[in-house]
């Protein structure tokens, strides 16, 4: 069970995320491998929903 995951839209792809955050690819995989951002891993290929990524950012914003 994914837990208190949300599945509310899209799942994004680590493309996807890389792109929307202006970082490479290979960042995201390690916030992932660090557990810094959750992800859902299908197969060989990682999704991240949005509310996972809103909740990484906010976690990590300089306020």
């Amino acid at each position: 069970m994914l837990g208190r995951t949300m599945l509310n839209g899209p799942l994004l792809t680590v493309h996807e995320t890389a792109e929307k955050l202006k970082v490479k690819e290979s960042t995201i995989r390690s916030w992932i491998k660090d557990k810094k951002l959750r992800a859902i891993k299908f197969g060989r290929e990682w999704r991240i929903t949005s509310n996972d990524l809103e909740a990484f950012l906010n976690q990590n914003a300089n306020l």
